[in-house]
């Protein structure tokens, strides 16, 4: 199935080309690189660079929302350039797709995927996990947690209404059952 929004293809403009200067070219900033004004606005909302999360927690934060939202297109898409290089396990990984009770989670990593599922089923928190939070995370860090989610969430809506099939090479997302 082709994307519902076919990708720009090269030569692409300034903006566009400085950009994908320094990025691979996914089918998402190909399809979004079909105007300069979106592309830019979407990729200057990048939380990729290093911040007040682990580069282990920022990724676990993408995988989770990306596989509870159901995005093969994104989850693939980390799994392959980003997983290896934070250390995460081939059980780990799987479990990124696992409802949360599977027990393979601790500390930190816990509260994280604790967190997404939260927001995935409301955009409330309850104030003692809140509080679990606080104790475990500065504001600025649990401002970034809530902007990857966030963020991660939006390009979940992109990848699945855009209908973008998985780069090559990329694993599938694991389904249960």
């Amino acid at each position: 199935m082709q994307s519902r929004i076919a990708p720009a293809e090269a030569p692409w403009s300034p903006i566009v080309e400085k950009r994908l200067a320094t990025l691979p070219h996914l089918l998402l900033f190909r399809v979004l690189a079909r105007d300069d004004r979106l592309f830019a606005r979407f990729m200057d909302g990048g939380l990729l660079d290093r911040g007040h999360l682990s580069l282990r927690e920022r990724e676990l934060t993408i995988l989770t929302v990306c596989a509870r939202n159901g995005s093969d297109y994104e989850w693939g898409v980390h799994v392959q350039l980003l997983a290896e290089a934070v250390g995460f396990t081939a059980a780990e990984i799987a479990a990124t797709g696992a409802p949360f009770d599977t027990g393979i989670w601790r500390g930190r990593d816990a509260l994280i995927v604790r967190l997404c599922d939260a927001l995935q089923a409301s955009s409330e928190l309850e104030e003692d996990f809140w509080a679990e939070l606080r104790a475990e995370f500065s504001e600025m860090a649990l401002l970034e947690l809530l902007l990857v989610i966030g963020k991660y969430r939006q390009v979940c809506i992109l990848t699945n209404a855009l209908r973008l099939e998985p780069e090559a090479g990329t694993p599938a997302l694991p389904r249960p059952g």
